[in-house]
């Protein structure tokens, strides 16, 4: 659940200069994926600031697209009604024999399987597989430049569009090919998650459920519940360290001079996603989705804010 006591800001012109950097950076078409709900960031809103910018939108579900009812291309396994992938100008992504058959006369892309063992064609099935789909391009999930040889070698003679490189790979040229899918290097940087110190004091003894020991703490009014967790965050320009969740609230350290009302920053300004990330020993990718759900969001763009 979201916490009312916790401001998700989200900056759209920050999410358009990455796109725009990236396309000038590539040269090639940009396939902005929105998946996720954007890792967080509102897949619809995203897709209204990229509409000009972006070539087209990668979800991961029929589900998806019909949220933001963007022309694009679903990257995970095809489900639904064949005509609505029709309707929306949604390309399902195919890997079987089964899949061809199912969405016959609609236009298809196939994933190749190059790395990661997750689904896929083997590069040795693709021949029958082509011959029974409209395919309009093929693309694997690469995030080394190894995955993006593999598919080149497979597809790249066969007259249509290939593409493979995500935003780890957004440097290397040679994995350009026809189009790249960035989402993290859209949405980095671009999100900042406070809330507020509801309480400071001096302690007298244990704190908290775990009766852990502090000389002096703060309280903001989000928990486990919002998804927040014991990790790193920022008052007034200094580092503290949330020391305990409970349900609805958090006791977090505090320096001598931080008082009721100052500003606890979970994600933004010096603490990025990729620190985060570091500390929690996972992806940036997660640490957005989970931060972009602890309160509910909002949005600035060309000097304008909204809810």
């Amino acid at each position: 659940m979201r916490s009312p006591h916790v401001r998700v800001a989200v900056n759209l012109d920050q999410v358009r200069a990455s796109a725009e950097a990236i396309r000038q950076h590539t040269g090639v078409r940009l396939m902005a994926v929105v998946k996720a709900d954007a890792y967080g960031l509102g897949a619809a809103q995203v897709a209204d600031a990229l509409a000009s910018i972006a070539d087209e939108f990668a979800y991961f579900s029929l589900y998806e697209a019909r949220q933001v009812r963007r022309p694009g291309l679903a990257l995970g396994p095809p489900d639904g009604d064949p005509n609505e992938y029709r309707e929306l100008r949604l390309r399902p992504s195919i890997a079987t024999l089964e899949d061809a058959t199912r969405f016959t006369g609609v236009p298809v892309a196939i994933k190749v399987d190059t790395a990661g063992e997750r689904f896929g064609c083997p590069p040795e099935e693709l021949d029958e597989l082509v011959a029974r789909c409209d395919v309009t391009d093929f693309w694997t999930h690469a995030t080394q430049i190894d995955a993006v040889h593999r598919l080149r070698e497979a597809c790249g003679g066969r007259g249509r569009p290939v593409h493979a490189a995500l935003t780890a790979l957004l440097d290397e040229p040679e994995a350009w090919l026809d189009a790249v899918r960035p989402g993290l290097g859209l949405y980095r940087g671009a999100v900042r998650v406070t809330s507020r110190l509801h309480a400071v004091r001096e302690t007298k003894g244990p704190v908290g459920y775990t009766g852990f020991s502090a000389a002096r703490v703060g309280v903001f009014l989000a928990g486990y519940s919002n998804f927040v967790r014991p990790g790193p965050v920022l008052i007034n320009g200094r580092g503290q360290q949330i020391l305990e969740s409970g349900m609805n609230t958090s006791y977090v350290s505090v320096d001598p001079a931080d008082k009721v009302g100052d500003e606890v920053v979970l994600l933004g300004d010096a603490l990025t996603e990729e620190e985060l990330a570091r500390h929690f020993g996972t992806r940036p990718h997660e640490i957005l989705c989970r931060y972009t759900a602890i309160g509910p969001r909002h949005y600035a763009t060309a000097g304008a804010a909204s809810t």
